[in-house]
C-alpha cells in the first residue's frame, strides 16, 4: 500500500468513526438504539452511496467480522456453563416452535418465488435465524440484561446459533452438490466440533479461566482476546461458525474473569460492533432494494409476527408474566449476520436470493430495536383502550395493569 492509499484510508476511517460517535450521542439523547443510524451511514458510504469508500473497506470488512465475534463473546460471559446446558434443556421446545414458524415463511417465498428446493432451504435459513449480535447489542442498550426474560431470549439465541452448526454445513453440502459420504463426513465433523468444544466448556472452564486469569488489565486483554479469535478462526475452518467459537469461549470462562473480561472488553467491542453494522451497510447497494422492497417487506413482516410469537411461547413456557412475553417477543424480531452469511453462500447457485435477503434483512435490523423498544408498550396500551371501551373504565384497565406485574 502506498503513502497515498494509507492517507487515504486513514482519512475515511477517521471520517466513518467520528460520524459513529455523532449518531451514537444523537441516538443516545432520543432514547435510541444507534443501529440502525449505523446501517444509514454505511449505506451512505458504500457502493451507489453518496460518498463511496475506496481504499478502507477491506479494513473495515475485517474489523466487523471482529465485531460479530466480540459480540458473542460478550454474550457468552453473560452465563456458565451450567447454566447454557439448563437452558437448552428447559428451551428446547421453544427451539422446535422457533424452527417451524419462522423457517417455514422463506421455505414457502422460495418455492414461490420459483427458486426450487435449494433456494427454499436457504430463504427458510435467512427468515429463521435471529441475529445473536445485534439482540446482544439491543438487550445491552435497554438494560435488559438483568430482566427476568432475557435467559428466556438467550436461550433461543443460543438453540439457535448451535442449530446453524448443523445447518450451514448441510447447505454447504447441497449448494456445492457432493455425494452423500462427503456430506455426511462434513456434517459429522461440524458436529464433533461444536461438541467437543461444548464439552471442553462445561469439564474444563475452570481449568480455562485460570490459565487465563491475570492480575494485569493489559495481559487480560491480550490473553482472551488471542484466544478468542483463535478458537473462532479454528471454528470456521471446521465448518463451525466462528460466532458460535466466540461464544463457547465466552461460555468457558467464568468468576472473576468473566467479570474482569466483560469490563475491559465492553468499549472495544462497541467499537467493533458499530462497524460491523457500517459494514452491513457498506455492502448494500442501494439501488438493489427498490426492486424487491415489496417481497422482501411482506416476508418482514410475516417473519417479525412468528418471533413475537416464539418469543411469547418461550417466554410463557418459563412462568414469565404478558409484559415480558412481549418483550421476549420484540427483541427476536431482528435478523442481521447469520442471514447475511447464508445468503452470500446461497447467491452462487440463486443469484435472486442476494438482493432479497439484503432487502429483507436491512427492513428487519432496523425494525428489531424498535420493535424490541415499543412492542410491549404498544401492545399494552391496546389492551387498556381495549378494556376501556368495553365499559369496565379505569376499574378494568387497573385490573389489567395489575395482571401484567408478572412480567
Amino acid at each position: 500500500m502506498t503513502v497515498h492509499d494509507t492517507t487515504t484510508m486513514l482519512i475515511e476511517l477517521g471520517a466513518v468513526v467520528f460520524g459513529l460517535g455523532l449518531v451514537g450521542r444523537l441516538a443516545g439523547r432520543l432514547g435510541l438504539s444507534p443501529i440502525p443510524l449505523y446501517l444509514l451511514i454505511g449505506l451512505a458510504f458504500g457502493h451507489g452511496g453518496f460518498i463511496p469508500l475506496s481504499t478502507s473497506e477491506d479494513f473495515i470488512e475485517v474489523g466487523a467480522e471482529i465485531g460479530v465475534i466480540l459480540l458473542l463473546l460478550m454474550l457468552g460471559l453473560e452465563y456458565t456453563a451450567t447454566e447454557l446446558v439448563d437452558s437448552l434443556k428447559t428451551q428446547y421446545p421453544s427451539g422446535i416452535v422457533d424452527l417451524v414458524l419462522n423457517a417455514t415463511p422463506g421455505a414457502v417465498a422460495g418455492l414461490l418465488l420459483g427458486w426450487g428446493p435449494v433456494g427454499a432451504l436457504a430463504l427458510a435459513g435467512v427468515t429463521y435465524i435471529s441475529s445473536s449480535g445485534v439482540i446482544a447489542k439491543i438487550l445491552t442498550d435497554l438494560n435488559r440484561l438483568g430482566n427476568r426474560e432475557t435467559p428466556v431470549v438467550l436461550g433461543v439465541l443460543v438453540i439457535e446459533d448451535l442449530t446453524m452448526a448443523v445447518y450451514l454445513p448441510v447447505l454447504s453440502t447441497v449448494l456445492a452438490g457432493v455425494g452423500l459420504a462427503s456430506g455426511s463426513l462434513t456434517l459429522g465433523i461440524a458436529l464433533g466440533t461444536a461438541g467437543a468444544a461444548l464439552y471442553v466448556a462445561l469439564r474444563h472452564g475452570r481449568v480455562i479461566s485460570k490459565a487465563v486469569s491475570s492480575d494485569n488489565p493489559e495481559m487480560l486483554l491480550l490473553v482472551v482476546l488471542g484466544l478468542t479469535l483463535l478458537v473462532a478462526g479454528v471454528a470456521q475452518r471446521l465448518q463451525v461458525s466462528a460466532a458460535v467459537g466466540a461464544f463457547l469461549v465466552g461460555i468457558a470462562l467464568s468468576g472473576a474473569v468473566a467479570h474482569n473480561t466483560r469490563r475491559l472488553f465492553t468499549p472495544l467491542r462497541d467499537l467493533f460492533a458499530a462497524v460491523f453494522f457500517v459494514f452491513f451497510g457498506l455492502s448494500t447497494d442501494p439501488s438493489a432494494i427498490p426492486p424487491v422492497l415489496v417481497p422482501a417487506l411482506a416476508l418482514a413482516v410475516v417473519t417479525a409476527a412468528t418471533k413475537i410469537a416464539t418469543g411469547w411461547h418461550a417466554a410463557r413456557r418459563a412462568g414469565i408474566g404478558p409484559r415480558g412475553r412481549m418483550r421476549a417477543g420484540g427483541a427476536l424480531v431482528a435478523r442481521g449476520e447469520f442471514s447475511i452469511v447464508i445468503a452470500g453462500l446461497a447467491s452462487a447457485s440463486e443469484p435472486r436470493i442476494a438482493p432479497v435477503a439484503t432487502a429483507y434483512v436491512l427492513i428487519l435490523v432496523i425494525v428489531g430495536p424498535f420493535a424490541a423498544r415499543w412492542t410491549e408498550p404498544a401492545v399494552r396500551r391496546l389492551r387498556e383502550r381495549r378494556a376501556s371501551r368495553r365499559g369496565g373504565g379505569a376499574e378494568i384497565v387497573g385490573e389489567v395493569r395489575t395482571a401484567e406485574t408478572g412480567a
